[in-house]
């Protein structure tokens, strides 16, 4: 049996992801689910483990042979938990082992969703071809990833490059996290909207102020 394939979940604050990708970095198979951030630990590893389901009722799925995870942060890649601060019921949620387990043994990779998304830019995209570099998401939170020297550098528990709970107000809005004028806490997805609408915006027709 090839097992040429991985299986790839990115964990975010509004969605759960996942997808069968192979060697050239092209999707296979998808699955998707809202991530139910509000609610317990469980519920969350429960919309993970529909995600890890629909794409193991993929014919593809007996080719994976490895899992990678990015997750919101911050991970501690060391020890397989997470504990992203858009997700208040994981702390120190032990996911490696949690996915390891669902999927019957599989190898599993948790690093950051910032240092993800900056392996495959420099794989793949506007990083390609660089030595250095700092790639960023800005979603329903704020993150990055480091290349320096030309390799990946996501530090001992997988966060470095992480800037978005960098505080750059020491007298801003409070932040999740417990720190003040965090870089997400002004330029997330939510947080822009947010301003926004503090300032007198309002949504067009379709009312979507995300």
């Amino acid at each position: 049996m090839h097992t040429d394939l991985v299986a790839a979940l990115d964990i975010g604050g509004t969605k759960i992801a996942g997808a069968l990708v192979d060697d050239d970095g092209r999707i296979l198979a998808r699955a998707q689910r809202g991530t139910p951030a509000r609610q317990d630990g469980e519920t969350v590893m429960r919309a993970v483990a529909e995600v890890l389901g629909d794409l193991a009722g993929s014919p593809l799925w007996e080719r994976a042979g490895s899992i990678g995870i990015g997750s919101a942060g911050p991970v501690d890649a060391s020890a397989g938990t997470v504990s992203p601060v858009n997700v208040p019921g994981w702390r120190d949620f032990p996911l490696v082992d949690r996915v390891r387990t669902v999927t019957g043994g599989l190898p599993v990779e948790l690093i950051g969703d910032g240092v993800a998304i900056t392996a495959a830019e420099h794989w793949q995209g506007a990083a390609r071809g660089h030595d250095n570099a700092l790639c960023m998401v800005v979603s329903t939170g704020v993150g990055g990833g480091l290349v320096l020297g030309g390799r990946l550098h996501p530090g001992p528990t997988g966060n470095a490059g992480h800037i978005g709970h960098i505080s750059v107000d020491l007298d801003g809005d409070p932040c999740p996290c417990g720190a003040r004028g965090c870089v997400e806490r002004i330029a997330s997805g939510p947080n822009i909207a947010r301003r926004a609408l503090e300032q007198g915006w309002r949504p067009g027709p379709d009312g979507d102020a995300s």
